[in-house]
């Protein structure tokens, strides 16, 4: 399309912070604007970002003529609305995670993509992790062989939570904003395992956890879900035939690191993760072969400490977890990135280049509306087969992105 985009930010609370000054910085993007519903928050984040451009209401966004963008970073289960309504007023989306938290909406969503030709890129920082990328050149390259079996989590306990959900849940908070089911957000976990396995779920089979906290935020009457569920468990069954077990933990005795791919097994050859320890495994003929790659994977800040007293306990409190690792391609970003902050194990800049480049040319983003439906939908069809005490569902799935039409490289 070859046309700036002017982006107008939905939802101006504390995670928004850390991309509108990345957005704002890029090379495509000639304008931002910003709209809440609480009047303070959008005038002071305006504020704090030099943003001019400030909207009453996400209704006047779509109205105006001058964006051609919208990211959303509103409450969870309002992604999917919000995305249908700016993607029917003609508009590119950018949207957090989740895409979505209902098979119908993720239905329409893609189809509306398909229909308009617009961008949808859904910023889900597991795509882009060290793990990730690890896994994914290697079984691409086919040194692991065929992948067989695999386990990424999201562990990420309610007492680190809790102030965020206050936030932008409001006096209803645990109503509203906490007890929405774990497996609603699945994309920690599903965008690091299918992303490295170049494959989708066919069937899952899950068990959840049933909360019993004083805090009183979960099961049935006691949220907006009536759910039950701090944590949950799937095993996928996925089209290349291999299998992997995914984890959305929510009431767990652990900090950091959050994000993780624990193993990743291929015929040839496998990856492990322990905290801050990588190892790689490839088999020799009848003898194993082990590699360290913790170097590789581990943010180059971190590398630094590794010799030094109390480095596993800086590790588990999520030092260093916000900057770059030796794996990850920096090259490819704007150099208006450098010296920018950044977050999520170094991912933020590269989902929004990929929005803002995807956007920009007409390619596809790496985590456009296919490829977003099959991290989210695995995790929906979960929640259902926990109520049902692990019965086994097919998931939906809504095929593969337009032949023809090209996708942007998120390892190039």
């Amino acid at each position: 399309m070859n046309n700036l985009l002017h982006i107008g930010f939905v939802g101006c609370g504390s995670f928004v912070q850390h991309f509108i000054p990345l957005f704002k910085a890029h090379p495509y993007v000639g304008s931002v604007a910003v709209t809440d519903l609480i009047p303070e928050r959008r005038i002071e984040t305006a504020k704090k970002h030099g943003v001019t451009d400030i909207y009453d209401s996400f209704e006047d966004m779509l109205k105006s003529k001058k964006l051609n963008c919208i990211a959303i970073f509103t409450q969870r289960h309002l992604h999917g609305p919000l995305a249908i309504a700016a993607l029917k007023a003609g508009k590119h989306v950018y949207s957090a995670v989740p895409m979505a938290t209902s098979v119908e909406e993720i239905a329409q969503i893609v189809e509306l993509v398909k229909q308009t030709g617009l961008t949808y890129s859904m910023g889900e920082t597991g795509h882009y992790r060290p793990c990730s990328i690890f896994c994914r050149t290697k079984l691409k390259s086919g040194e692991m062989g065929e992948f067989v079996y695999g386990e990424s989590q999201y562990n990420h306990d309610m007492r680190h939570f809790y102030a965020s959900y206050q936030r932008s849940g409001g006096p209803d908070w645990k109503r509203t904003a906490a007890g929405i089911p774990p497996m609603l957000y699945p994309t920690h976990s599903t965008g690091m395992m299918l992303s490295s396995t170049g494959s989708y779920a066919r069937k899952v089979a899950a068990f959840g956890y049933r909360d019993h906290h004083e805090d009183g935020i979960f099961g049935e009457g006691k949220n907006d879900w009536d759910n039950p569920f701090t944590n949950t468990s799937a095993m996928l069954y996925l089209a290349n035939g291999g299998i992997a077990r995914i984890s959305e933990n929510r009431r767990i005795g652990w900090y950091g690191p959050q994000s993780y791919i624990t193993n990743f097994c291929g015929t040839a050859g496998s990856y492990e993760c322990s905290i801050a320890q990588h190892s790689y495994v490839r088999l020799s003929g009848m003898d194993a072969v082990y590699e360290d790659v913790s170097g590789l994977l581990n943010p180059f800040e971190m590398q630094k400490h590794v010799s030094e007293e109390g480095f596993a306990n800086a590790v588990v409190n999520n030092k260093w977890s916000s900057t770059f690792a030796p794996i990850q391609n920096t090259k490819r970003l704007p150099e208006e990135f450098i010296g920018m902050p950044d977050g999520h194990g170094g991912t933020h800049k590269y989902m929004c280049d990929d929005f803002c480049k995807a956007a920009y040319t007409g390619k596809l983003s790496p985590t456009n509306a296919w490829i977003a439906a099959r991290y989210n939908l695995p995790g929906l069809i979960a929640h259902q087969s926990a109520l049902k005490d692990g019965e086994s569902i097919d998931v939906p799935d809504f095929g593969d992105p337009p032949a023809g039409q090209d996708m942007l490289d998120s390892d190039k």
